[in-house]
């Protein structure tokens, strides 16, 4: 078990121990050609997302969120994780990122629901406080809204991110969509044409895109949609699917895609429906 008071406790205590635990652990690295690169996620509760597949509170205990994160990450085949600061900082503490290649989210003030959710602007980490703690890389989701006004001032901070992270020779992980409002909800457009222009948009933000990756939803004609991009481009999860079999599938097939270099997958290895969270991530690290 995960004592959240003991974390608690060193918080309250002992904060310098957060700094040197991220400092003393061993470096992650980008596996070798052939073989897939997974990471965990679990920046979800920043976003103001507790829910999962129709369960309103299932990420609302930390303890069993960080068992779980603990549990994925233990398995092999996994190669990192992304994450806000508390979670990163938990799980550094716990000793659960040695060896892994870890991404700070940036962006997470585009809260579920809000009226503002497309000013997505930067409220975790920034470019400075990602290399201060040693990560690889941080996350930007764009959700590109054409008729929404915060657009522009979205776009402009992200490549402003971009060029940081490339500076300081770490990565830029770019989620894309385009966007809409319908009914007062967020909605992103999940057809291959948004998803090539949402991606040729990313691909193209900051002074340079040698560090830039994109986290890219698994679409229908994926192939067509990822020869838009010489980027490479890592597979998002999603929320859990009531067929997981038939998620695993649409997965692998994307995965043999020239460009398509991994994974980064939350709630759907994280909460599966039986509840094994390791027997979920050897599914997917096996899946070829």
């Amino acid at each position: 078990m995960i004592d959240v008071g003991e974390l608690a406790r060193i918080r309250f205590h002992d904060p310098g121990r957060i700094t040197r635990a991220l400092a003393d652990r061993a470096p992650g690295s980008i596996p070798p050609p052939g073989e897939r690169l997974i990471m965990i996620a679990a920046d979800h509760p920043a976003r103001g997302v507790v829910g999962v597949s129709g369960a309103p509170q299932a990420m609302a205990s930390r303890e069993d969120l960080l068992r779980r994160c603990v549990i994925a990450l233990s398995r092999p085949g996994v190669h990192g994780f992304l994450g806000t600061a508390d979670l990163v900082e938990d799980l550094a503490l716990l000793g659960a990122l040695d060896g892994k290649l870890v991404f700070g989210s940036v962006n997470r003030a585009g809260l579920e629901g809000a009226s503002f959710a497309i000013d997505d602007r930067t409220t975790a980490y920034d470019a400075a406080g990602i290399v201060a703690s040693g990560l690889d890389g941080g996350k930007v989701l764009l959700r590109i809204d054409l008729d929404d006004p915060a657009t522009p001032t979205m776009l402009e901070s992200a490549a402003t991110t971009v060029g940081q992270l490339a500076r300081s020779e770490r990565v830029a992980l770019l989620e894309p969509f385009m966007s809409t409002s319908r009914e007062g909800k967020r909605v992103n457009l999940l057809d291959p044409d948004n998803a090539i222009l949402a991606f040729g948009i990313a691909s193209a933000l900051g002074p340079t895109s040698a560090r830039t990756w994109l986290k890219v939803p698994c679409v229908a004609d994926m192939a067509r949609v990822a020869a838009s991009t010489t980027l490479p481009c890592l597979l998002l999860g999603g929320d859990v699917q009531d067929d997981q079999d038939a998620q695993l599938r649409q997965w692998a097939d994307a995965l043999r895609l020239p460009n398509v270099m991994g994974m980064v997958v939350g709630r759907s290895l994280l909460y599966p429906h039986d509840g094994d969270v390791a027997a979920a991530v050897d599914r997917l690290v096996e899946v070829r």
